[in-house]
């Protein structure tokens, strides 16, 4: 049997040990408490998106006018290698009622190059201006070449992208357009990173006008890119405040010359920011997609701010996002966005 007293001291060396085990640990969790915490970085998904093809400016100008560009555009979209899906204006392809080849080639270049496409009406219809029966003709209308060519393929068009973004002036127009979409196989496709590059396409076109045009598209195209991060910033910002989380954001842009211009631009700015692209079928499978779009009004929101305004946000919610320029609206000859 072991003495008492070499049995106490075993047993007060033991306690000791202990106590300052507890010690360190309690240290060692202040100094986590304290250190600062590092953040999660959001998750950084984005489906790009390609609206009035053939071409903007088509059927008004002649094909052999805008050719060079729409081919710059293609071989940007070959270059970045990133999914994105291009809606079409059927309308585009005609000259006087009568369907142009060329215009038709242009939809396969965006085929070959490894795009997808979809459906933005006949005319660009606007749904608030021509109503809902005329705005479903249109629909179908601009389906007559898309369907057939995708067909030869092995796809169908299953996403509508509506023109303006204006959606429905009432909760019971967009319910009956919901039943026709989904009766003739389509899905909205929605916008969360709105934004005003039309208005910096015209200024580029109109940029060519002016002496040192040269130098000034490349301010336009260096500024272009600058206000586009900050709709991503703004936009993943909004996300993140009314979801709680950054939501696969699904960008809007045209087929224009200043975004055949800088098309490789943007992509690579948006990676920068950490930004993965994907198709919209992956992005749109997040479930914030489900959300009702309560807006009514005359404009074509953001989809992040259609929700907020179902959610019934103050007004200081939208506050802060970015404008175009006054600089870049006078080139335009706007006075406003």
């Amino acid at each position: 049997m072991r003495p008492f007293a070499t049995l106490h001291s075993t047993l007060a060396h033991s306690t000791l040990l202990r106590y300052l085990f507890a010690g360190l640990l309690l240290l060692a969790g202040s100094a986590a408490a304290a250190a600062p915490q590092a953040k999660t970085a959001p998750d950084r998904r984005i489906a790009m998106t390609v609206d009035d093809l053939p071409w903007v400016q088509l059927p008004a100008v002649p094909t052999a006018q805008i050719i060079a560009d729409h081919h710059r555009l293609i071989a940007a979209i070959g270059r970045a290698g990133v999914p994105v899906i291009g809606f079409v204006n059927e309308g585009k392809l005609e000259d006087g009622g009568q369907l142009q080849t060329e215009r038709v080639a242009m939809l396969r270049d965006w085929l070959d190059a490894g795009a997808t496409l979809g459906n933005h009406s006949y005319n660009h219809a606007d749904l608030h201006a021509v109503g809902l029966k005329a705005y479903e003709d249109d629909i179908l209308r601009g389906e007559r070449q898309l369907r057939p060519m995708l067909q030869a393929r092995g796809q169908t068009p299953h996403w509508f992208r509506h023109p303006y973004l204006r959606a429905g002036r009432s909760a019971q127009d967009k319910i009956d357009l919901a039943k026709f979409l989904d009766a003739h196989g389509y899905r909205i496709a929605s916008v969360t990173v709105d934004n005003s590059d039309w208005i910096w396409a015209a200024a580029y076109l109109h940029a060519a006008e002016r002496p040192g045009a040269a130098k000034l598209k490349a301010r336009l195209r260096r500024d272009y890119i600058k206000y586009m991060g900050s709709k991503l910033d703004y936009y993943e910002q909004q996300s993140i405040a009314l979801l709680g989380y950054n939501l696969p954001q699904v960008w809007l842009i045209h087929a224009n010359a200043l975004n055949a211009a800088s098309y490789g631009d943007l992509i690579t700015m948006a990676r920068k920011r950490g930004y993965r692209f994907i198709g919209l079928d992956e992005a749109m499978r997040d479930r914030a997609y489900q959300r009702t779009d309560a807006y009514t009004g005359p404009a074509g929101p953001s989809w992040l701010h259609r929700w907020a305004i179902g959610a019934k946000q103050p007004t200081s919610f939208f506050a802060g996002e970015p404008t175009v320029p006054d600089w870049v609206l006078t080139l335009a000859k706007l006075d406003s966005e």
